[in-house]
């Protein structure tokens, strides 16, 4: 009992004197800062690091790259930022009105540009991406059906000192009746802020708009809201734009140098420290790292001890043959987080290594770029060369084709960047109708999967070897008849016998395009498969529309006066199993460029090369009829309707530029050859003159929409084994395939 009461006495004793404590020190301190202030003392803050007593011994003075007088810190920078964009929590849940665009379905995605003023000075690059717009799918005249809206204003270059700067964008903006403080808006920015912290600045408030931006902060990046885009310069192509350089997967994978950069050197301000510090991993054998200070009108008066030297190697290098020669190119930050080597880099199949601490990297909400990029540490520059050099080969090989597999999905071209900003922001107001991290991030890319046809791998032609999975094992036959049925000898009647004879052959579907009305069912020979008659509307492309009636993935596609054997039908079947993402066929045709005309031909000349596999008598997959209804614009569709020609054509250049390779030729038994014919022949479409000189009209006009030529030249031809040798026949799987 006592020893209880020693052991509380000896508690309340350790609790009051921890009381005294902490009120009778509170009162002290707060004594002693009154007794320091009355007596006119300052209290010294912390030390401040520029003093020469605080450094150590291996800085110098004028190391230092940033004055601490003009230097941010984290919280004045967040404070900035609040101030400029107050509606910086914004997410697309409370910043976004989702009933516009949900009027009619997924079609309800609708963008309006507002006018320009007469007045206004729009640039090159905002010309572009308002081009962009303007000929999408997605566009609109009409506001009250528009979904997103884009200023007319050109807001991309917001610094004050450039030329390109529009003022009085916030007074413009307020006076607009459908801005309500930015909702449903974009907004696209490729340079913020001016000398000398080329902060985030715009010069206006942005409301709850959503921000398109280059060079975008992660701590001012809203997820899920803004989107990040690459800084592109004004001479970035339009459309289509070149290829990635990495045309064949190149063994070895490494290059002559290990890693390079070349670039401007700031002595001051923002983004001198990193640039500055580059050549300390210069070693001029496998490391090339040049910089020069030989830009700007006063370069000579701010130029420090080394640039001399720096310019002098500088001239020794040529900028495209490093590219070309390297295996990591530097990406260092410039005044602001982005660079245009970023984009060079990834052409030109050289690895990029970033130095460029908290850029928020180009679409990052859908792109994995740790499958593409490297991302070193400004405050670790010497590390960097053990870094790379610890790549391995394979490793190496797996980086440079992700860059150009992302080059070419969504950067080569205004077009590619502009409309990849768009999806994304679909994709986040129809999110159960999305795009998943995997199609985003594989071939052929995003812009080419149109999650409205669906959202599983396992129905897209291109994901097949991926998963593992085989194609289905029938087909639908879709024969496209132009004349009416007044005999049951007519090529069309033949042509239902012979595909219906196919063991693979699901159903046949006639689509009627003549005239006249279709026949009843009693006209039309019986079937072991079901026949189906659908009405074409006259139309030439209906023949590529996505019918719903068509139930397998595989699609042959017939001409009414195609001749063929169920053999040829079956082995071009199994053929295609094997290439799903592809068109195989019969009647081969081929692209040419003329250098005199300067312009693209059509010939149907026999030859051993084709780029074309005519759809008169070709199988592809499903997915490409859903494609040439929703990814071509409706120009393209009309010219084909009007001239009643091309459409097979069309449909070559969509696949092509799908898969980037050609079709598939396959053995045939009946050569056909396209000519024009004598004047007053019109038995067949190709007698009229008139239809060859269409053909390579079209041509040209499909070449400058994708802007660039799709087609693929090709020599390659499937036969069955043991076609045309001198062997007993009755070795042979596809006897009649030989026969006259």
């Amino acid at each position: 009992m006592q020893a209880r009461k020693k052991y509380v006495l000896l508690g309340l004793c350790a609790c009051c004197w921890l009381v005294l404590f902490y009120w009778g020190g509170a009162v002290q301190l707060r004594l002693l800062r009154l007794l320091t202030r009355q007596r006119g003392e300052v209290v010294r803050p912390w030390p401040n690091w520029t003093d020469r007593a605080f450094l150590p011994h291996y800085a110098h003075l004028d190391e230092l790259q940033t004055d601490p007088g003009t230097a941010e810190l984290p919280r004045q920078r967040r404070q900035a930022w609040s101030a400029i964009y107050k509606d910086s929590r914004c997410r697309m849940e409370t910043c976004f009105d989702f009933s516009r665009c949900r009027r009619r379905g997924r079609e309800g995605f609708r963008v309006y540009i507002y006018p320009s003023e007469k007045n206004d000075r729009v640039s090159e690059s905002y010309r572009k991406i308002l081009t962009s717009i303007g000929e999408s799918r997605y566009y609109t005249s009409d506001p009250r059906e528009a979904c997103l809206f884009v200023l007319g204003i050109d807001t991309l270059d917001r610094d004050q000192l450039s030329g390109q700067f529009v003022p009085n964008v916030d007074e413009r903006i307020r006076g607009y009746p459908l801005w309500n403080d930015g909702r449903n808006h974009l907004i696209f920015n490729l340079y913020s802020g001016t000398w000398p912290n080329y902060t985030e600045d715009l010069g206006f408030n942005i409301g709850q708009a959503i921000l398109a931006k280059a060079s975008l902060n992660t701590e001012h990046f809203r997820p899920g809201f803004d989107v990040s885009i690459p800084l592109f310069s004004k001479d970035h192509p339009q459309k289509g734009g070149e290829r990635g350089w990495l045309v064949r997967n190149t063994i070895p994978p490494r290059r002559k140098y290990l890693m390079m950069f070349k670039g401007k050197r700031y002595l001051t301000g923002i983004g001198s420290d990193t640039r500055n510090a580059l050549h300390h991993i210069h070693n001029g054998k496998d490391i090339v790292s040049l910089t020069t200070c030989r830009h700007g009108k006063d370069w000579e008066k701010h130029k420090d001890s080394r640039c001399d030297h720096d310019n002098l190697e500088y001239e020794r290098f040529d900028y495209q043959e490093l590219l070309h020669n390297s295996t990591f190119c530097l990406v260092p930050r410039g005044r602001r987080l982005g660079s245009f080597r970023f984009l060079e880099s990834l052409q030109a199949a050289c690895i990029p290594v970033l130095l460029s601490n908290g850029w928020e990297l180009p679409f990052s909400d859908v792109i994995q770029w740790n499958q593409a990029v490297i991302e070193g540490d400004e405050r670790l520059l010497l590390q960097v060369p053990s870094t790379v050099r610890a790549v391995g080969n394979e490793r190496v090989l797996v980086l440079r084709q992700r860059t150009q597999m992302l080059w070419e999905a969504y950067f080569s071209s205004v077009d590619k960047i502009v409309l990849t900003t768009l999806e994304i922001i679909k994709d986040r107001v129809f999110s159960h109708i999305s795009r998943n991290k995997y199609m985003w991030n594989s071939l052929p890319g995003g812009l080419l999967v149109l999650p409205e046809y669906s959202t599983h791998l396992a129905h897209f032609p291109f994901y097949y070897l991926g998963l593992g999975v085989s194609p289905g094992q029938e087909f639908t036959a879709v024969i496209h008849a132009v004349s009416p049925l007044v005999s049951q000898s007519q090529p069309i009647m033949k042509l239902l016998q012979v595909v219906s004879k196919s063991k693979y052959c699901s159903q046949i579907i006639i689509l009627w395009n003549s005239e006249k009305p279709p026949p009843n069912r009693s006209k039309w020979p019986a079937m072991p498969v079901p026949l189906t008659v659908t009405d074409g509307r006259r139309k030439t492309t209906s023949r590529f529309l996505p019918h719903v009636a068509i139930e397998t993935e595989a699609v042959l596609s017939l001409d009414e006066d195609t001749v063929l054997l169920t053999s040829e039908v079956n082995f071009a079947f199994l053929v295609w199993r094997s290439f799903p993402e592809r068109i195989v066929g019969y009647p081969p045709r081929s692209h040419f460029w003329d250098p005199l005309k300067r312009a693209w031909g059509y010939t149907s000349k026999w030859t051993n090369d084709y780029s074309i596999v005519l759809t008169g008598a070709a199988f592809y997959h499903r997915y490409y009829h859903y494609l040439f209804s929703h990814y071509l614009p409706q120009s393209l569709r009309a010219l084909v309707d009007r001239t009643s020609n091309c459409e097979d054509i069309l449909m070559n250049f969509l696949v092509s530029a799908v898969t980037h390779l050609p079709p598939i030729k396959v053995a045939q038994r009946k050569q056909y050859k396209e000519l024009p014919s004598p004047q007053g022949t019109k038995s067949v479409p190709w007698a009229n003159p008139e239809h060859f000189n269409q053909r390579q009209e079209c041509v040209n006009t499909f070449a400058s929409w994708f802007g660039y030529m799709p087609l693929v030249h090709s020599q390659f031809r499937l036969d069955p084994v043991l076609f045309k040798d001198q062997v007993s026949v009755l070795r042979k799987k596809y006897k009649d395939l030989e026969r006259a």
